[in-house]
């Protein structure tokens, strides 16, 4: 569904990933790990489009489509949504109004923020006064209703206290296998995601297929993801290339 080939990327002149290679099959959900300054929100803002990423070689498909030089609203359209790490805070635009906008009108805000216990802050500012918890309660109530076809979720669990993640984990995991299709005994989730983590508390609630690590830039590895994260627990990221003997 998403593959990214030989991808170097620069923003002001200055090069943040190079060569970098990944795919994303249909229904499937892949991880990304990584130490801080990696390159890893840099490598999901360049696969939505934001501008001050410029892709200098390589190329980005999405459903076999090429979207290197496709803007962000054309990107989502076409079905990537994405949750970041801190989303700006946004006076005099309320919640229940982005979510109509979102759902281009189709999604009854009341109703879908009930599964998040997020009607109360629907006729507030967005992300204004939101705790951690409530700011991603907050994007997923959004991505709900765009109802995106592929997840782009930066670090879901960051700033999460200890009850949110559980609810924050199982909405994602709901989210992502709406649409499920069981043929035979085999199951396929109906959407697709590439999740960055640190603390991997997020594979709790949900099941990742493969994982990768971005060190420096560039993919140094991919392959399963809990070996991978027991691994970087033992031995942090200073050991990441040697994962290359799980693959």
């Amino acid at each position: 569904m998403l593959k990214i080939e030989d991808l170097t990327v620069e923003v002001n002149g200055k090069t943040l990933l190079h060569d970098i290679n990944l795919e994303v099959k249909k229904g499937y959900t892949n991880v990304l790990f990584g130490p801080n300054g990696a390159g890893k929100t840099a490598l999901m803002r360049t696969i939505m489009g934001f501008s001050e990423y410029k892709v200098v070689k390589g190329q980005i498909l999405f459903n076999e489509e090429k979207i290197n030089d496709m803007p962000v609203d054309e990107r989502a359209s076409r079905g990537l949504g994405i949750m970041m790490q801190r989303p700006p805070d946004m006076s005099g635009i309320k919640l229940k109004d982005l979510i109509r906008v979102a759902s281009k009108g189709q999604k009854n805000p009341e109703k879908l923020s009930e599964k998040l216990s997020m009607k109360p802050f629907l006729d507030r500012d967005i992300n204004v006064g939101f705790s951690g918890g409530e700011i991603k309660r907050s994007e997923l109530l959004q991505l709900a209703a765009q109802d995106p076809s592929f997840y782009l979720l930066d670090e879901p669990e960051s700033g999460v206290d200890l009850v949110s993640i559980e609810q924050v984990g199982m909405t994602i995991k709901s989210l992502l296998e709406e649409g499920v299709n069981c043929p035979g005994k085999s199951c396929e989730r109906g959407k697709s995601a590439l999740i960055i983590t640190h603390t991997g508390r997020i594979l709790n609630y949900l099941k990742a297929d493969r994982g990768y690590i971005l060190c420096n830039g560039t993919i140094m590895c991919s392959g399963n993801p809990l070996k991978m994260l027991e691994e970087i627990k033992n031995k942090g990221y200073e050991e990441c290339i040697k994962c290359r003997l799980m693959m």
